[in-house]
């Protein structure tokens, strides 16, 4: 499928970064980039978010490239879209849209493929464009609709119906979650998940910490599905490790609402290991995108441990950085050729040993103030 990248600067500093990004989460998503085009503009056009003198260079360029799709690298309305496909005469998508079908593609559990559903449905339910005929097939359609209804209301009732059911799906799964964790809990297994931006090589480090093989590949979002394994630190005994769903800059909020199942891992863990691509020249901003996510969902307050990984494509070496309560901050690995992994490990032996003396001493000073009490 050819398509053109639409992209507009409204002066922010990562500008270029989330262009690149859009051309990666195309191809992620099957489609062949084939021209890019920009504009600046102080803040969107209400009809066409770019205004009608760029809209037609649009245009002119689907003609004369043959292209099939545009995509926008932004989050536009429903009225946008629908005035820019009138006008273009081909399918446009914008940047919610299109990560929202990468991750259609990518889900392989049950759990997953319940979540991506229900943040489609969410999403497309505010822009019913071309009739819903195939949510009619699958209800049966004859018979359903009321007296009057319209086949949009129709549309966004069956829509409504399905939503409810997804919803309370991934209530009984959270339900599972959270007995699974109670249990995990009572054995007082320490629990550390792998947070960080997509491709910054989160299923590499966990492949590479708990032997576990799990598919990892150079592209945006490998991981959908949290997978947790059992690792064994010597003296300091075991801990639980999950590898956890990606984020990216504007991560589309019905994802993150949708994902919460699956993030609660995250939201309930001891330790929050922050993968960043040391050769990525934004790394700071993905740092600082992840952080806010990490906070929508309620995860801030975890310790964190940044785990500075791909050091062998920057020339950098193995080493581990304090801060200045000499506590762990920074570690420097690389997950592919497995330097610095040693120093990673030994980084969550002490925190679980640190961890482990704050839990025992919780314990005795509530028994301390039981025996007072009595």
């Amino acid at each position: 499928m050819r398509a053109a990248l639409v992209g507009l600067d409204f002066g922010k500093s990562d500008f270029a970064a989330s262009l690149d990004e859009l051309f990666l989460l195309a191809k992620s998503a099957g489609a062949e980039p084939v021209t890019t085009i920009t504009g600046k503009r102080a803040s969107p056009d209400a009809a066409l978010f770019v205004g009608s003198g760029k809209a037609e260079e649009i245009a002119e360029a689907v003609a004369d490239l043959q292209l099939d799709i545009v995509i926008f690298n932004h989050a536009i309305s429903p009225a946008q879209q629908r005035n820019l496909e009138r006008l273009l005469k081909v399918r446009v998508l914008d940047r919610t849209s299109l990560i929202l079908d990468i991750f259609a593609q990518r889900a392989q559990s049950h759990e997953g493929k319940v979540q991506v559903e229900l943040a489609q449905l969410q999403h497309l339910s505010t822009r019913l464009i071309r009739g819903w005929t195939h949510l009619e097939r699958q209800k049966g359609g004859i018979g359903l609709r009321g007296p009057g209804e319209t086949q949009l209301e129709t549309d966004r009732r069956l829509l409504g119906v399905r939503v409810k059911a997804l919803r309370g799906l991934l209530e009984k799964l959270r339900r599972q979650h959270a007995t699974q964790r109670r249990a995990r809990g009572r054995n007082a297994t320490f629990s550390v998940s792998l947070v960080g931006y997509t491709n910054a090589g989160k299923s590499t480090v966990f492949n590479a910490l708990t032997k576990a093989g799990t598919y990892a590949a150079d592209q945006l979002f490998a991981t959908l599905d949290t997978t947790s394994r059992r690792v064994y630190l010597g003296e300091s005994g075991h801990v639980v490790i999950s590898d956890t769903v990606g984020f990216i800059r504007e991560l589309p909020h019905q994802l993150v609402e949708a994902f919460r199942a699956t993030l609660e891992e995250t939201i309930h863990a001891d330790l929050l290991l922050h993968v960043v691509d040391a050769a990525s020249p934004v790394r700071m901003e993905q740092i600082e995108q992840v952080n806010m996510v990490l906070k929508e969902i309620g995860a801030d307050h975890i310790p964190q441990i940044l785990v500075w990984n791909k050091i062998d494509t920057v020339d950098l070496e193995p080493v581990v950085e304090l801060d200045e309560y000499d506590r762990i901050h920074r570690v420097f690995i690389s997950a592919r050729t497995g330097a610095g992994l040693d120093l990673l490990r030994q980084a969550i032996a002490d925190a679980l040993g640190a961890s482990i003396l704050a839990r025992n001493a919780s314990q005795a000073q509530a028994a301390d103030s039981q025996g007072m009490q009595s």
